[in-house]
């Protein structure tokens, strides 16, 4: 086979478009790349916006527990209080009826 003048001609033509495609289809690749990247960007931040979100999560609930720590505490004491309210309301009648029989 002998190369012609024409036949180089169209080999070269061939390779020129082929390297023009083939700089398009960097070009679109550099673009789909970079809108990629902004897309992974932008998740990284919801990520940290959910991050800080859960933090202020975990310290309002480590408030409402020391509240209801200190609930319990006054409920327990108001508990007792009741019941030792409630037994010694028991205990005077049966004192009374009982030294009302003695002294009679």
């Amino acid at each position: 086979m002998t190369w012609t003048d024409d036949k180089i001609g169209v080999l070269a033509e061939k390779i020129d478009t082929l390297e023009v495609k083939v700089d398009a289809g960097f070009a679109r690749a550099e673009v789909e790349y970079a809108r990629t990247d902004q897309r992974f960007k932008a998740v990284g931040e919801r990520f940290d916006d959910v991050d800080q979100r859960v933090g202020d999560l975990a310290v309002g609930i480590k408030q409402m527990d020391a509240k209801f720590d200190g609930l319990q505490r006054t409920l327990m004491q108001i508990a007792a209080g009741l019941i030792g309210t409630l037994i010694a309301g028991i205990l005077v009648p049966i004192g009374t009826v009982v030294t009302l029989i003695l002294t009679q």
